[in-house]
């Protein structure tokens, strides 16, 4: 049997079962075939935050980089099937006002609070439990978020932090805590999946 061929930007696009699914997604494809926003992971990895948060039931969704809104638009995917909320933190006022922007064009702005400022400092705003952490932000901060975080997280809840071949550090961290089971999804970026072990 022939092995599934890689996927890219442009196979074939998710379909839409819900009106407010066709929304997000018409709003993600405009963005990307836009070409005057940054956006913040590949489609392919957007896809599986998406899977993954839809996959444990999330609720509760902290995103620590909140860029243009490409990826928490892809958490949006889950959050409307699962009635869940994205807390989201943007250093950069500029990207924040766009995402502000995204989230409305979406139809999911009701289910975004999005804070501006230092996430080293705002993510100790954060209260428990968390279902999914999603870190991608200055990647050598990446192992204080994950200690700011992690008591947050509910067993069962997932960690995933975005580019980590930039944060061996955190690597290092999620692949040595015997709390912590860790894999790598290297379709994209570099995505690691690490589960809060029950």
């Amino acid at each position: 049997m022939a092995p599934f061929p890689p996927r890219t930007q442009d196979s074939t696009p998710p379909l839409a079962k819900t009106a407010a699914e066709k929304k997000i997604l018409a709003e993600l494809d405009r963005m990307a075939k836009g070409h005057e926003t940054y956006l913040s992971v590949p489609r392919e990895d957007g896809e599986a935050l998406w899977v993954l948060a839809e996959a444990v039931n999330a609720k509760q969704v902290a995103e620590i980089g909140t860029s243009t809104g490409y990826s928490g638009l892809w958490f949006s995917m889950a959050l409307t099937a699962t009635g869940g909320h994205l807390t989201t933190f943007e250093i950069n006022h500029q990207r924040a006002t766009e995402a502000m922007q995204h989230f409305k064009e979406a139809g999911v702005a009701d289910r975004v609070t999005l804070i501006e400022g230092d996430a080293h400092q705002n993510v100790l705003k954060l209260k428990a439990p968390i279902d999914v952490v999603f870190i991608d932000a200055d990647k050598g901060g990446y192992s204080d978020y994950l200690k700011k975080v992690l008591p947050l997280v509910r067993p069962g809840g997932l960690i995933l932090a975005h580019n980590i071949e930039m944060a061996p550090d955190y690597v290092r961290a999620v692949t040595t805590n015997p709390d912590l089971q860790t894999i790598f999804y290297m379709q994209g970026a570099g995505l690691s999946v690490t589960l809060k072990k029950r």
